[in-house]
């Protein structure tokens, strides 16, 4: 990773991902060797569908600096539409963050297959240093 973001801060970030492309995507990453930045908290979900605004936003509040969705390919969902729905959510929750004066750049959402470990490993990477970059979450309790 290029820099320490502001002040050597290292954020805490959290992923939504299904069980599907999203979870095997991340095992792909750990089973090929693709690392990826260690304070990203995995959580998984059936399906990205069932993401909600609101457990992004609790994300947040409950202290992550970053949070980011990993679901299957667009047009290839197991859920057949499920990551479209989830697309959608997020979409919301940025306009809800910028909003409230935490940022929407403060999340994003990835498609990858299963396969996609490097993919994986890059969306993570990825996350950190803009988040590093952005500096700590404005609503985060000290």
């Amino acid at each position: 990773m290029s820099n320490n973001g502001k002040n050597g801060f290292e954020p805490d970030i959290t992923a939504f991902g299904c069980i599907f492309c999203g979870y095997m995507a991340a095992d792909t990453a750990g089973t090929l060797g693709w690392e990826y930045p260690s304070n990203v908290k995995y959580v998984k979900l059936p399906c990205t569908g069932k993401i909600d605004v609101r457990y992004i936003l609790a994300a947040f509040e409950q202290g992550a600096d970053g949070v980011y969705v990993v679901a299957c390919p667009l047009g290839n969902c197991h859920h057949v539409k499920g990551n479209e729905r989830g697309k959608k959510r997020v979409e919301r929750a940025k306009r809800i963050l910028d909003e409230i004066g935490v940022g929407g750049e403060r999340l994003d959402m990835f498609f990858m297959s299963g396969g996609q470990g490097k993919t994986f490993a890059t969306a993570a990477e990825t996350m950190v240093e803009r988040v590093k970059k952005l500096g700590p979450n404005p609503v985060k309790k000290k």
